[in-house]
């Protein structure tokens, strides 16, 4: 799946209080994963953020190959509607 670097951002951002604690927890991973995979650390990434950044317009292209973190991100945003 691909998303820009800007989009990725703007979901994380759009996200409640607490939901990088939820995330990591309903996928049993560190809290620092999580911030990682949503670019806490713009491009120096750790290896289990399994994405691969391109740079570009918009901050870049991000390709990922598991999306359990950005899934559960989604859903958490779905809930608040």
């Amino acid at each position: 799946m691909n998303i820009t670097f800007e989009e990725l951002r703007k979901l994380k951002h759009s996200l409640p209080h607490g939901s990088i604690a939820r995330i990591a927890n309903e996928l049993n991973v560190d809290e620092q994963h999580v911030r990682n995979f949503f670019g806490a650390q713009k491009f120096a990434h750790d290896d289990a953020t399994d994405w691969h950044y391109e740079p570009g317009p918009d901050g870049g292209i991000i390709n990922m190959t598991d999306t359990s973190i950005l899934d559960k991100a989604r859903a958490i945003l779905s809930e608040s509607v």
